[in-house]
């Protein structure tokens, strides 16, 4: 797939293009996607966020690391953290920023390292596409935390979405279907995941994990922490 949000990331960092990034999907209008919202500063964090930073211990790993503005907090407050990125655009940047572990893969296809806490933001567990691709981060997420070790990440429900509250009966609400616009150009479709917390809580529990609610906001989005039973 092309690396539009790749590209619009290193564009903006590099002031070469004022072109913005839309998101389309299956729910109305495309939306666009603010690229500042990649490169804030810890104080220009919602609260949820700062939250999951604050949660992070020992050896970290920011899975969809984007620009890599969580990574540099945290490698800031002197934490070992590796920043992940499938986007090589994106990572380039993260390099240039000085964040001094960046790797450009798959997160189903990193076996490298271990950590103790596992970090996805801006619903960074979207990338799991679908319900049995959550099942599969879950037991890869297990195989890349030390003992002991914890998974953050933050979701919403998106219920609100659908007119008249009726649901689909083919599929999981949450599996939304979305592609990326840049510069005239777009990517193709992709699934995208949103979970409800009973959804979640259900799943992980088969799967044994405990999940513990850190934060909710007013717009139904949630932050989790979860580890193993």
């Amino acid at each position: 797939m092309i690396d539009l949000p790749g590209i619009a990331i290193k564009n903006f960092y590099e002031k070469t293009s004022r072109g913005k990034l839309y998101v389309h999907d299956t729910f109305g209008p495309r939306v666009e996607m603010p690229i500042s919202v990649y490169f804030r500063t810890e104080k220009q964090m919602p609260l949820l966020e700062k939250k999951a930073l604050d949660l992070c211990k020992g050896k970290v790993l920011d899975i969809g690391a984007g620009a890599g503005s969580h990574a540099l907090i945290l490698q800031h407050k002197k934490f070992d953290v590796v920043g992940l990125e499938i986007s090589p655009a994106a990572c380039e940047v993260m390099k240039d920023r000085g964040l001094t572990n960046v790797v450009c893969a798959d997160i189903f296809k990193f076996d490298d390292e271990k950590f103790d806490t596992l970090l996805l933001l801006m619903n960074g567990i979207g990338l799991c596409g679908d319900l049995p691709g959550f099942r599969k981060f879950l037991r890869k997420a297990d195989r890349l935390l030390n003992e002991n070790g914890i998974l953050i990440f933050d979701s919403s429900d998106i219920s609100y979405m659908y007119e008249e509250d009726v649901l689909p009966t083919e599929q999981y609400y949450g599996e939304a279907t979305c592609l990326y616009e840049y510069q005239k150009q777009a990517t193709e479709w992709f699934k995208w995941l949103y979970l409800d917390r009973e959804t979640l809580e259900k799943i992980a529990s088969e799967e044994g994990w405990k999940t513990e609610l850190i934060y909710q906001d007013e717009n139904d989005q949630y932050l989790v922490q979860l580890s193993k039973e």
